[in-house]
């Protein structure tokens, strides 16, 4: 199992294994919120505690955060029938997914 955690812990996420790797995605707010996707299917998360979502654009993703502290801890799609989700892997501790790639990082600046 690895776990997953905001900063002030009241929102806990478990999945049963690392993903194959991390997307740094670049769409206009995924680049703001820093976060590394880790996908699986929303079947193989668990979350606990309170968020609340933001969706923009064409709707079709809830981008979740902490309700204390507000970090981005997760994005679900908005279609429930969809079989994809991400967890926000900057969330993980580091240790538990050093050896993780991660795809889609912006070269130097």
């Amino acid at each position: 199992m690895l776990a997953a955690t905001c900063h002030c812990k009241a929102v806990h996420i478990e999945v049963d294994a690392p993903p194959a790797a991390f997307n740094a995605c670049q769409c206009s707010i995924c680049r703001r919120y820093g976060a590394l996707w880790a996908y699986y299917r929303p079947d193989e998360v668990r979350i606990a505690g309170e968020t609340e979502f933001y969706c923009w654009g064409d709707r079709t993703l809830e981008f979740h955060r902490c309700r204390q502290c507000g970090c981005v801890t997760h994005w679900a799609p908005t279609d429930r029938t969809e079989t994809r989700m991400a967890v926000n892997g900057r969330l993980f501790d580091p240790a538990d997914v050093a050896t993780v790639p991660v795809r889609g990082s912006p070269g130097p600046a």
